[in-house]
């Protein structure tokens, strides 16, 4: 009977395939047949109920992510690097002179 039991599960993850959950979201039968990795099963239940919603079922879940394309033009790309920001080392003069927390450091 345990022949039968994972070749159930092989099927289970062919219709999620169909369906379209991505194979880095799906499981191995081993992962569900000797409960190795069950958060790895809910994971994949989980996209699978995300995918319910292209065909007419209620989602479970949160709602899938779709593109989001933005075209910038050549004006647009060349305003922003004028902009220097936080993350190319400007702390805008914050410095950490005066802070004494615990105990001196004795070499």
């Amino acid at each position: 009977m345990a022949f039968k039991c994972m070749e159930n599960i092989n099927n289970f993850l062919a219709a999620a395939t169909e369906v379209g959950v991505p194979s880095q979201e799906q499981f191995q039968t081993v992962d569900l047949w000797e409960r190795q990795n069950l958060n790895s099963v809910v994971i994949c239940l989980q996209s699978l109920g995300r995918k319910g919603s292209a065909y007419g079922l209620p989602s479970i879940g949160p709602k899938e992510a779709s593109k989001n394309v933005r075209n910038f033009s050549e004006e647009q790309l060349k305003a922003s690097e004028g902009i220097i920001n936080l993350q190319y080392g400007s702390n805008k003069g914050a410095t950490q002179s005066g802070i004494n927390f615990g105990n001196t450091r004795h070499m």
